[in-house]
């Protein structure tokens, strides 16, 4: 039964726009690199993100003191501010900036540190820099956000779990404007060496969504950051609202701690609970953009959760994990913004790396090629680590 909902939008309470969008990829720096990129058949040749000029973000004194994950953030954020064309500060303002693992090149080089010369030489800034807080509270500092500043840490679930939280703080009417999203910077050998030797990479490096011979991900990094704007007080300032928050939903497998119910049943419910959310039907959904990252576990688990909720009538699904990897807490932000731009430009881009989809995967896999298709809504879904399960809807605003 759907919960009765205001006369203002889906979500309780306010209207959520999306006014502004940022990101830090393998394909580069900025939304249209990495739109770009995920048109193109074939995957960026390394997930790494390459050096870049921050200057625009601080001096050199200042981004060494950064991690590289908290500077991914604000290197994001600092692009989808400006697109918002918001003016700081905001006392009403919130930050959601999720990471699943922090600053762990900071951890790596402070032990080291200690290590080689001694615990007297470990950096004061060590903690401050680390700690998973860093990239919410950098932003929040940023553009003077003196609402809640929260971060999320559910694995590759935080980033879809951020839109969520934040687009229920603008809903709710506590925040105007809230700033979301998800950064990770751990493609280090240690962290290579643990998720390889529990046999969730691929043997390959290659990552190829739903396909056949899918053997395992590919580790990647970034940053994915949303502008969430309560609906009326963008309009008031003359924003571009470039999509909406329709409805959202988290839950849990509590079934293992890494492997996802085989059944699906905690993806399903979270599927049926951001439907019921937003006051859709499962028909009124035109493109999935599947967590889909690589593994033989996840990505049947996923599809069949995904048969349970629509049956034989799912929409089109894509992983843009083909592409950038698997940027743990990153990955459903950028997935986001991936989707806000898929409905702005009304092309769906392939899922790199996939060649012949698994005869199990009874599912409608763009590969190949760009798909022109008309999508109105998106289902984004993220899963990870513990059992945490997280999809959001977003619809597209006509121009």
């Amino acid at each position: 039964m759907l919960v009765a909902r205001t006369p203002e939008g889906p979500i309780v309470g306010r209207r959520v726009a999306i006014t502004g969008l940022g990101a830090v990829t393998c394909a580069g720096i900025g939304v249209e690199a990495l739109w770009t990129a995920l048109l193109e058949p074939v995957a960026p040749p390394s997930k790494h993100v390459a050096p870049f000029d921050a200057s625009h973000i601080g001096g050199p004194k200042e981004l060494r003191r950064l991690d590289p994950f908290t500077l991914y953030a604000l290197t994001a954020a600092d692009e989808a501010w400006r697109q918002a064309g918001l003016t700081a500060p905001l006392e009403d303002g919130g930050t959601v900036v999720t990471t699943g693992i922090g600053g762990l090149q900071t951890t790596l080089a402070q032990v080291e540190m200690m290590r080689d010369r001694g615990p007297g030489r470990v950096s004061p800034f060590m903690v401050p820099m680390m700690m998973p807080n860093a990239a919410s509270a950098a932003v929040s500092m940023r553009f003077g956000l003196g609402g809640p500043c929260e971060t999320v840490t559910t694995a590759c679930a935080a980033g879809t779990h951020a839109i969520g939280n934040g687009a229920r703080l603008v809903a709710s009417g506590r925040c105007p404007v809230v700033v979301v999203g998800g950064a990770e910077a751990v493609l280090v050998e240690i962290a290579e060496a643990g998720f390889r030797n529990m046999t969730a990479l691929s043997s390959t490096d290659l990552s190829r969504p739903f396909d056949v011979e899918r053997d395992g991900f590919v580790m990647g990094e970034g940053a994915g950051i949303l502008i969430l704007e309560d609906w009326e007080h963008a309009q008031a300032r003359g924003a571009r609202i470039l999509a909406e928050v329709l409805g959202a939903a988290s839950t849990a497998d509590a079934y293992h701690i890494t492997a996802p119910d085989p059944e699906g049943r905690g993806a399903v419910r979270s599927m049926r609970l951001a439907l019921e959310d937003a006051q859709l039907e499962p028909r009124d959904i035109s493109h999935i953009n599947a967590h889909g990252t690589s593994t033989p576990l996840n990505d049947l688990a996923e599809a069949v959760a995904v048969g349970h909720v629509f049956g034989d009538a799912a929409p089109p699904v894509t992983s843009v994990k083909g592409h950038l990897g698997h940027s743990l807490a990153a990955a459903g932000a950028l997935e986001a913004v991936a989707s806000v731009l898929t409905m702005i430009e009304q092309v769906i881009p392939p899922t790199a790396g996939t060649k012949t989809v698994d005869p199990q995967i009874a599912l409608d896999v763009v590969h190949g090629a760009p798909r022109p298709a008309a999508v109105e809504t998106v289902l984004s879904n993220s899963f990870g680590f513990g059992g945490h399960n997280g999809s959001v809807i977003l619809r597209r605003v006509q121009p």
